[in-house]
């Protein structure tokens, strides 16, 4: 077992856990390759700090290792970066061993911690700028919230230039041989993690750049996957150009983009979404596009979906619901950020018509903004029923553009 510590400079050392038959993490991602729960400790001459914990099912490991590092009596700080139950599972145990040394979170952490503990524990709060000293090692804090829950914050190791970044670049990849220029090519991983956990969040990311920038690093320690010791700036620089891409069409040509996406059972729907299009593409400065769902996968749904200022989606109702793909899109918004969004449904239906309905309460839960009831013609559209179409188009176009309405009240 301690075979399995790895010296990551003269004074840290990896104490993490491995998961090499994990194949989904949090439901949502695959994890072909496994992961790892990364937690270290740092050691100074006044004292040791323990920077995180594992996944619960790991602490018998987790232990082994930081008893090999230190005893008990050593520990002066226990630092959480973030309080995911895959980081704070050993926390409980580890403050009953070391019960000297003191918790530090982020302000945001102190209701997660109370509600995933369920007991009062003692703990300091660390915000922006605030450091704690090991003797001859320094360690300062940085908020970094929202990345990717609202608690989380980094820290850096000044004497030896270690950012601990918490989630932020992480990767799920298991690899014992921990470094990135020692591990197999986890280049896919790093991007996966970063469209499912960062991507979201990309105006956060973008502030705890700003943050990091300020540092000389030389080596990045995230929560999961490789640690970063090769060229530290590559990774850095890789999600600079991620959370700011500019699109093409939009940004190039100063564009608004509208998006309908449908699906059609008996054509009626997608006459629909073809009125729609045209109505909102005669909206000077929008263009208006249309996409059969039956056609898309996933990611190009994500990378339109996060394009798009407005977004309208029109499904028929089968068996009193809105079809599959329809829900599917909406479920891509998990990996985007939805809020401020304009959002719009319609749809065609044989009888009781309730899929635009359930389609505009999803996106109001999603926190579109959501100027307009949704559109619902009973099979058929006729000529007025189009026009009717037409000007929805034209309506949520110029929403788009800067029109004021009232908006639906977010939940």
């Amino acid at each position: 077992m301690v075979d399995l510590i790895t010296k990551i400079t003269k004074s840290v050392d990896f104490i993490g856990a491995f998961d090499p038959k994990i194949r989904t993490f949090d439901i949502i991602m695959k994890t072909a390759n496994g992961s790892s729960y990364n937690s270290y400790v740092v050691r100074g001459s006044e004292g040791v700090a323990i920077m995180d914990t594992v996944k619960k099912e790991f602490s018998e490991d987790f232990f082994k290792r930081l008893e090999f590092m230190c005893d008990y009596e050593e520990i002066k700080y226990i630092v959480l970066h973030h309080l995911e139950p895959d980081h704070s599972g050993a926390l409980i145990e580890l403050m009953q061993k070391a019960p000297k040394a003191k918790l530090i979170i982020s302000g945001r952490a102190v209701m997660m911690l109370k509600g995933l503990i369920k007991s009062d524990i003692e703990f300091e709060v660390a915000n922006t700028g605030r450091i704690i000293s090991l003797g001859d090692k320094t360690i300062e804090f940085l908020s970094t919230p929202f990345l990717h829950w609202p608690d989380t914050m980094s820290s850096y190791l000044h004497e030896e230039k270690v950012l601990f970044s918490g989630d932020v670049f992480g990767s799920h990849y298991y690899d014992e041989r921990l470094f990135d220029d020692e591990v197999g090519d986890f280049s896919y991983a790093f991007k996966y993690y970063y469209d499912h956990i960062m991507r979201p969040f990309k105006q956060y990311v973008l502030q705890a750049l700003k943050l990091y920038d300020t540092f000389d690093i030389k080596v990045i320690a995230p929560l999961h996957g490789p640690i970063l010791r090769t060229n530290p700036q590559f990774y850095i620089d890789k999600y600079a150009q991620w959370s700011s891409e500019a699109k093409f069409r939009k940004h190039e040509f100063g564009k608004k983009m509208l998006s309908v996406f449908y699906m059609s059972s008996y054509d009626n729907t997608h006459l629909m979404a073809k009125k729609i299009m045209d109505g909102a593409d005669s909206v000077e400065g929008v263009v208006a596009s249309m996409y059969d769902l039956a056609s898309l996968d996933e990611q190009n749904m994500i990378d339109l979906l996060e394009e798009s200022d407005a977004i309208i989606i029109g499904s028929p109702t089968i068996n009193g619901d809105a079809v599959k793909p329809a829900w599917d899109l909406l479920s891509c918004m998990a990996f985007l950020e939805s809020n401020g969004k304009i959002g719009a449904s319609f749809g065609s239906y044989g009888w009781t018509g309730e899929a635009p309905e359930m389609l505009h309460d999803r996106m109001r839960w999603l926190k579109f903004r959501l100027p307009v009831r949704p559109l619902k013609i009973k099979l058929i559209p006729t000529e007025d029923e189009q026009q009717s179409c037409f000007e929805f188009g034209v309506e949520i176009a110029e929403i788009t553009m800067g029109k004021m309405v009232e908006m639906e009240m977010e939940i």
